[in-house]
């Protein structure tokens, strides 16, 4: 008896929302929820998250953090005590008003954000220098009141990690900001195969209430950029709206320096449309829950319990663990199945057929290039781990490949124009460094400065748009 092949997938070159939205439903990553602009993350896509903060944890500990919890809600009058923060979170911003059936003395903001609250304990926990540096991270979850929102990239509710650590000094605070960068450079490129490229923000586009801010920027399959990772160089700023102090070992007063940054869900949505294809999911093996899958093709002339039983050793034998999954569903045709696992993403396909049972083989079946190898069963520990690391690998270097195919060096206005409409990509060109004049190319052309490369280099030039020196190309695109 063969099952219908649902959950069909719009062809990226013809609808990439719609591909995007098609290949989430049918790897069943993630579903609309009632209340508008938030999502319910399905056990494949919290799968995924999972591994994520698993990985991120673990280099979080590595450089000396350690986690904690804040609350929820966060006092109206904290966000009023750091200008800058609260004029650029304010129209993101849900407010309690009423509690218990009366309304509140004080409204309570739901947090979009984490520094005030935060900053307003470390003022209990900060006396000497002593106490300093202190390194915290939250796992948690946020709540940005989103106008326009797309599934795991931009929802009203999402979960993500926020570090916030203070310092001694300006020195250590900005090691720190960059340290953490590097750790998100790694988890990007090494764990989910995406190619970043690392730099500082504009002022314009910095974090409100930091001294400047640092990115992760990445190109996705439509040549839009994504903002992967932010990590921000606070100053003192919240060490004087919450009156943080330390006695340092002179015996004198002084404000802590400060750093917050975090990654969130949108690494989801950033690895969906960075690997993704038309038949599906598509997922590095060093992120994937189910690295491999095995499927026995179970035909009426075959011994069904003898090629389950045969399969389930095969699986074991490639030490997997749980990361690999044996499909037993007698009621499904091999190509539902195959169509099935290719949908969600799975790197490696284990075929055991009658024939290959015989011979002592297995067939793979990679999910980055389609590919058949036949194999022995002898040493298929050793290849398929081996062969997961190249699909690791390959998927990276494919999609540092696209980037570099679709970034440009340009050098006029008229270029950057028909550049930037047909085919997008990443532009790299001279700017004044002036905000308003920033500001007017992102109204004339939709195009944001995605960042000013750390590797950028020294080089006289002029704005494409007013003229005006240069000295460095940034990276210009639209992004999500």
């Amino acid at each position: 008896m063969s099952k219908k092949q649902d959950n069909k997938i719009s062809p990226m070159e013809q609808d990439y929302n719609q591909w995007y939205l098609d290949v989430i439903q049918a790897a069943q990553l993630a579903d609309y929820s009632p209340v508008k602009g938030c999502m319910v993350i399905r056990p494949n896509g919290y799968a995924l998250w999972e591994n994520i903060q698993r990985t991120l944890d673990e280099m979080f500990k590595d450089t000396g953090h350690v986690n904690a919890y804040f609350p929820l809600l966060i006092p109206e009058n904290f966000f009023q005590k750091e200008a800058e923060h609260v004029e650029g979170f304010a129209p993101e911003c849900a407010v309690v008003t009423h509690g218990g059936g009366s309304k509140l003395e004080e409204p309570l903001y739901i947090r979009p954000t984490s520094e005030t609250i935060i900053w307003s304990m470390y003022r209990k926990w900060i006396s000497s220098h002593r106490d300093l540096p202190l390194l915290i991270n939250q796992w948690a979850n946020v709540l940005r009141w989103e106008m326009r929102t797309r599934l795991f990239l931009r929802t009203t509710e999402f979960l993500w990690q926020e570090g916030h650590t203070a310092h001694a000094t300006e020195k250590e605070a900005e090691q720190e900001a960059l340290r953490m960068l590097e750790v998100y450079r790694k988890l990007a490129e090494e764990t989910l195969a995406i190619p970043v490229i690392c730099g500082t923000k504009t002022e314009k586009e910095k974090f409100a209430g930091a001294e400047h801010t640092y990115s992760i920027e990445a190109m996705m399959q439509d040549h839009r950029a994504l903002q992967a990772g932010t990590s921000h160089h606070l100053g003192q700023n919240f060490a004087k709206a919450f009156d943080v102090t330390f006695q340092d070992e002179q015996g004198q007063r002084q404000f802590v320096w400060a750093t917050s940054w975090g990654v969130s869900t949108r690494l989801i949505g950033a690895l969906i449309m960075t690997h993704s294809d038309n038949k599906g999911l598509v997922v590095p093996p060093r992120l994937a829950a189910t690295k491999a899958v095995v499927v026995p093709i179970l035909s009426k002339n075959a011994d069904s319990g003898l090629m389950l039983s045969e399969a389930r050793k095969i699986a074991d034998s490639t030490g997997l663990g749980r990361a690999i999954k044996v499909d037993e569903r007698e009621n499904l045709s091999p190509g539902w199945k195959f169509h099935h696992w290719e949908q969600r993403g799975v790197p490696l396909r284990i075929e055991l057929g009658p024939r290959d049972l015989e011979n002592h083989q297995v067939v793979l079946v990679r999910r980055d290039t389609g590919e058949k190898l036949f194999v022995p069963q002898d040493g298929l520990k050793d290849k398929v781990n081996g062969l997961l690391e190249e699909i690791q690998q390959n998927l990276f270097n494919r999609a540092k490949a696209y980037r570099d195919e679709y970034t440009y060096v340009v050098d006029d206005e008229e270029t950057f124009r028909a550049k930037l409409e047909d085919p997008g990509g990443f532009l790299l060109a001279h700017h004044c460094g002036e905000r308003e004049c920033e500001e007017r190319i992102q109204a004339e052309t939709k195009a944001t400065i995605r960042c000013i490369p750390f590797d950028a280099e020294q080089e006289e030039g002029k704005c494409l748009f007013c003229g005006k020196p240069s000295h460095k190309r940034v990276i210009f695109a639209k992004a999500y």
